[in-house]
């Protein structure tokens, strides 16, 4: 079976826990008695887009385990790109990065639009994925911050995915694909996108309270307290996809 570990949304630089909180994560994924196919973030890195945090953040998401890490709304494409994967003259157009690994390529997209909460996939993005894809011998989780859908979220479902409609497109009748994996929410979720699973990951940094929660604007649904919180992804050799969400007190 594949093993993934789903981070997401350490918010460097948020609040003066977040440090200590995805350290006590990736902390607990080390300790593992088992080593994971992969270890995947999806976005919200750094809180304010600043070199010092990369710099932090650089350090906190080293494993013995392969690690993949994306950027969200909150990060700044050209930091991102010098301090995190050491581009001396950092691109501005969308991070895209692929790990393959003997039984899974990874394929994480960058969803930002540079200066807005909301997400996009730009072209550029969905003909690299694409090219991922037609070239693909094994399974390709599909992986980006925004979700394409609505989570029943006010705040939250007001930033998501827009235009997903070609990214459906693309993978409709892709049996390669056994989900696709997402963060922003700061919630525990699991959906459907393109007919496959569409799994979200709990946030680190903070957790997101749901309108029955009391949870209907920013200014309300934000819980620091709540313990940070990871999913595992598990791939059996029946294709069945099984989602474990965890605490990490």
């Amino acid at each position: 079976m594949i093993v993934i570990a789903h981070v997401s949304d350490i918010h460097i630089g948020a609040t003066p826990a977040a440090v200590a909180r995805a350290d006590r994560v990736m902390r607990y994924l080390d300790a593992l008695p088992y080593d994971l196919d992969a270890v995947l973030v999806t976005g919200d890195i750094a809180d304010h887009g600043l070199a010092e945090e990369y710099e932090q953040a650089g350090k906190l998401l080293t494993s013995r385990h392969p690690v993949l890490t994306g950027p969200g709304n909150h990060d700044v494409r050209a930091e991102f790109r010098r301090v995190l994967l050491g581009e001396a003259e950092p691109s501005p157009g969308p991070v895209n990065q692929v790990l393959r690994t003997d039984r899974a390529i990874y394929a994480m997209c960058d969803s930002s639009i540079p200066g807005e909460n909301a997400g996009r996939l730009e072209d550029e993005t969905i003909t690299w994925l694409e090219g991922v894809l037609d070239g693909a011998d094994r399974p390709v989780f599909v992986a980006f911050h925004h979700p394409p859908v609505t989570l029943q979220s006010p705040p939250i479902d007001g930033i998501r995915l827009h235009r997903p409609g070609r990214l459906e497109e693309v993978l409709a009748g892709r049996a390669d694909v056994p989900a696709v994996l997402v963060g922003h929410a700061h919630m525990p979720a699991a959906t459907t996108f393109a007919g496959r699973p569409l799994l979200v990951a709990p946030g680190v940094v903070s957790t997101v309270r749901l309108p029955w929660e009391g949870g209907t604007t920013f200014d309300n649904c934000i819980d620091h307290d709540l313990p940070p919180a990871l999913a595992f992804h598990v791939l059996d050799g029946e294709g069945r996809m099984t989602t474990h969400y965890r605490l990490v007190p």
